[in-house]
């Protein structure tokens, strides 16, 4: 396994990458979610539970390419970082699939992606919508990262799914800038999710309820069951061409389910990335 955040020179043929960053600096009340990394890659290739997707495709440890995790620097510094070490996985035609971390890693991320797909579309669960200009003093906080991403313009549509807790701050923003939002309250399990173009999938545990996902820092009743995102995931019609896994806690995870949903849902999302 690649530990030094350097991506490996040499040929590769997988088209998977896995992408560690194990970064929390800018989380608003729990530390914890940095040292996911390495507990959702073993439970991802625990031997128990095999390397099967529901859609069908079965894996081989091959078919990930394991780039390690990215250097940790601090503030600023670490924006850019994992921008230059997404951006290389990204030139070498890899589709990543990044481990948080909490949710300030996915804005550098997109910085990059964005280079690469300047007509992307990103559809986000959470039950979050991450839309604040700043939160306690910082525009890099873990509640800010759509915030950026929609002011730099990094995609040309912003789904998101899951969320219920929005306040008047963060719907004033959503108008702002166009982004579509479809809380908790308004899901049904027949709603089709349809994208044209390449898609991005940023996915926070807490879209889950925290029966489901109780190894985070800001769980939030009412979320999704499991099997509603495996649903969508399965019914989902899009070329997903990256995606992000944050906000897993293992300090307050029990039992491992987090961590073992955390693979599970890395199983689901490659499957559409072949």
């Amino acid at each position: 396994m690649n530990t030094t955040g350097k991506v490996d020179a040499r040929h590769s043929p997988q088209r998977l990458a896995l992408a560690g960053i194990p970064w929390d600096e800018n989380s608003s009340f729990a530390r914890g979610a940095s040292e996911a990394p390495p507990l959702i890659r073993a439970a991802l290739f625990l031997e128990a539970s095999g390397l099967r997707s529901e859609s069908g495709i079965d894996f081989e440890p091959d078919d990930f390419f394991d780039a390690g995790d990215c250097p940790v620097r601090r503030g600023v510094q670490m924006l850019a970082e994992i921008e230059r070490f997404i951006g290389e996985l990204l030139t070498r035609d890899f589709r990543p699939i990044s481990l948080g971390g909490d949710h300030a890693v996915t804005f550098p991320i997109l910085k990059a992606f964005a280079t690469k797909y300047p007509e992307l579309t990103i559809l986000l669960f959470d039950a979050h919508s991450d839309l604040y200009d700043q939160y306690q003093g910082n525009r890099y906080s873990h509640a800010c990262p759509f915030a950026r991403i929609v002011e730099d313009a990094l995609a040309k549509r912003v789904v998101q799914v899951g969320i219920r807790t929005l306040n008047r701050t963060q719907r004033e923003q959503a108008k702002r800038f166009g982004v579509e939002i479809i809380q908790m309250k308004d899901w049904r399990d027949t709603r089709e999710l349809i994208f044209p173009g390449p898609l991005y999938i940023s996915f926070d545990l807490d879209a889950l309820d925290p029966a489901f996902a109780p190894g985070v820092a800001h769980p939030e009743p009412g979320g999704f069951t499991t099997r509603q995102v495996i649903d969508s995931l399965l019914a989902l019609k899009a070329d997903v061409v990256g995606a992000d896994i944050v906000e897993f806690n293992p300090r307050r995870d029990v039992a491992h389910l987090t961590e073992n949903l955390c693979a599970k849902l890395i199983k689901e999302i490659a499957a559409m990335m072949r």
